[in-house]
């Protein structure tokens, strides 16, 4: 059984993944090559990784860790800062500082020559100038996503012409030295938006140049409620699950389309790409003011322009910003190993690689996720610590490998699509991983003992406090956190008191009117069997999605 673990990297994942050790009665050691004093701090490569503007697409109720929720006073959505001060409250809280060696890089991890037998690895660290040599019985890998920008200009002919100016996003901190100038920004993501909005207040210009489009998501939904908690509900799964893929798009489309039609802005799907959702107030304003010109992807530079896909022609362009994302890599590992990682396809659920033949290394926030990262990678932890332990099991090594070798070769026959770059569903990747420590909720075991509770846990938002219900770890203040989730959500915006003010009815007065039916009706539908499931969905998608897709 494990006992002593490496942690890389302190981050979110990294504290998470610090506690869960703990929580497991395991030794962790946590290498952090930062000194971890703010954000605003540049990191060893002398490179600030944020830029001072950004702001949460999350909002606070749901990218807590499962049992620390935010205070009562924290905005919804929060730049840095606030969210900085939440992660030190957590670590100060759990006493998880004292874990940390900071300013510590990690050279390299080894398997030991006795892997097969003990599943220890070799870890050498560097500080100050100094190696260290050290033996784990575990190690977490928790470096992030976001190390190596991807700066892909070979797909970009001429670009070695172009005069101007050229950045990748990670280095971009403010406006500063940006007025008066013309900029194109190169990529639809969210920090594309988010740039491309900041720089519209002070550049001359702003051409926003995407190969795919994207659906713009507005951080408020209708009544102004934070919209993942609006959105990412069981009762929405459990619909999107019955219903054919094709009438969920349609309906998907004409709800997107409703605050404003994305065709008419430039932003909408080209076709026979992937629906990619991006968050951003004020794109669309920006759109009609003319701040914000949206163009096709770049065919070819010259020293001065960019030639359009669509013909069209940018002049005098001064800044290039390549928003094009980040590659992965795990320096410290050897190949093949170091390759084989980075390929999700061969990470069991997005977390243990799959040739090792002792379940020692769990790569922890690997994972792209329609919803908050940080719950995503504490439910990893929680699970590969009990892994590591010898509580919960996974398929053998040779199983899992003859599963992802094979599907990886369906791929390069063009037989299955691959999906492993792909955004997971929220609720239905933290509910398998949840299962396989036990701490999935049901929900119709919860309506028999705690209705009250059941209709949150079901009707209301998805928050991680619901893996904090039942099973290993186990917290006893989470139906407290499940039932005044909404009271911490308004509690920030209701800095001003109207007296006499008309009280509109809200979402819970028509979850209590019309809900009643809506339950029964689910629950007869969760209480059958996968066959009986599966039965209905194909007879909604052969007979009536026709029908509907003919009336819309």
């Amino acid at each position: 059984m494990a006992r002593r673990v490496a942690v890389i990297g302190a981050g979110v994942s990294g504290l998470s993944s610090i506690k869960c050790c703990l929580d497991e009665g395991l030794e962790p050691i946590c290498f952090e090559r930062s000194n971890y004093v703010s954000p605003q701090e540049s990191s060893e490569d002398g490179m600030n990784r944020i830029y001072r503007s950004l702001v949460t697409n999350t909002c606070k109720e749901m990218s807590c860790y499962s049992d620390f929720p935010f205070q009562e006073d924290y905005p919804n959505f929060m730049n840095q800062e606030k969210f900085w001060n939440y992660l030190q409250e957590f670590a100060e809280h759990f006493d998880l500082l004292k874990y940390i060696r900071f300013r510590t890089t990690v050279c390299s991890i080894t398997k030991r020559p006795d892997f097969s037998e003990t599943g220890q690895w070799d870890v050498v660290t560097e500080t100050e100038g100094k190696q260290e040599r050290a033996v784990f019985d575990a190690v977490m890998v928790c470096t992030g996503h976001y190390l190596n920008p991807r700066l892909p200009l070979e797909s970009f002919p001429g670009i070695h012409k172009f005069k101007g100016q050229i950045l990748h996003s990670q280095e971009y901190r403010g406006p500063e030295g940006f007025q008066g100038k013309r900029v194109l920004v190169i990529g639809l993501g969210n920090t594309a938006g988010d740039v491309a909005v900041e720089l519209s207040r002070t550049a001359a210009q702003v051409l926003l140049s995407t190969r795919t489009g994207a659906w713009v998501l507005c951080r408020s939904s209708d009544g102004g409620y934070p919209f993942n908690m609006v959105i990412t509900r069981r009762c929405i799964n459990f619909i999107a699950q019955v219903l054919p893929s094709c009438v969920l798009n349609r309906i998907q489309e004409r709800q997107l389309n409703k605050r404003f039609n994305h065709e008419n802005y430039g932003l909408s799907i080209t076709k026979g790409k992937k629906s990619k959702f991006v968050v951003n107030d004020e794109l669309p304003t920006c759109i009609l003011c003319g701040t914000i010109t949206m163009k096709t992807s770049v065919k070819e530079f010259t020293e001065t322009s960019a030639l359009f896909e669509d013909g069209t022609v940018g002049e005098n362009i001064d800044i290039v910003i390549f928003a094009t994302g980040y590659t992965f890599s795990f320096p410290f590992f050897e190949e093949p190993f170091k390759s084989l990682c980075t390929k999700k396809i061969f990470l069991y659920k997005r977390v243990f690689p799959s040739n090792l033949e002792r379940a020692t290394l769990a790569v922890i926030g690997f994972i792209g996720l329609k919803g908050s990262i940080l719950a995503a990678t504490e439910l990893q932890a929680r699970w590969a610590t009990r892994v590591f332990k010898g509580l919960c099991q996974i398929p053998p090594s040779q199983k899992l490998m003859a599963e992802a070798t094979k599907k990886e070769q369906l791929i390069k026959r063009g037989v299955m699509k691959d999906t492993s770059e792909d955004k997971l569903e929220f609720i239905l990747y933290l509910d398998d991983i949840a299962a396989c420590i036990g701490a999935k909720p049901s929900v119709p075991s919860l309506f028999l003992k705690d209705p009250r509770l059941a209709w949150e846990v079901f009707f209301g938002p998805c928050t991680p406090y619901q893996y904090r219900l039942v099973g290993p770890g186990k917290w006893d203040g989470a139906r407290n956190a499940i039932l005044t989730q909404w009271d911490r959500t308004l509690k920030p915006l209701k800095t001003r008191t109207v007296p006499n003010s008309t009280k509109p009815a809200s979402m819970s007065h028509y979850l209590k009117v019309w809900g009643a039916p809506i339950l029964l009706a689910s629950l007869l539908l969760i209480c059958k069997s996968s066959l009986f499931f599966k039965s209905v969905r194909d007879n909604l998608q052969n007979r009536i999605s026709p029908y509907l897709i003919s009336i819309w």
